[in-house]
């Protein structure tokens, strides 16, 4: 149980950052306008992705896809670099 609620904390705190810098940085929009939709976003993906995590009976999964996305949407953020 402390694994999960770990990866559900720590782990969808880390991917909802990432996914919300990630999609700042993709948005076709205004900086300003693309960081409060990736910051308004992020609680909803943060919410799914707790409760995911204490209703999927395979840990390993979970983690897996949790600590992936935020691995993956991290790397894909500093390799573009800062937004012109």
């Amino acid at each position: 149980m402390t694994a999960r609620a770990v990866t559900a904390l720590f782990g969808g705190y880390a991917a909802a950052a990432a996914l919300a810098s990630l999609l700042a940085r993709l948005l076709p929009i205004a900086p300003a306008e693309a960081s409060a939709w990736g910051m308004i976003l992020s609680f909803l993906v943060f919410a799914g992705l707790a409760l995911w995590a204490f209703h999927e009976r395979r840990l390993a999964l979970v983690a897996a896809a949790i600590w992936g996305s935020a691995l993956v949407a991290g790397a894909a953020v500093v390799l573009m670099g800062a937004r012109a």
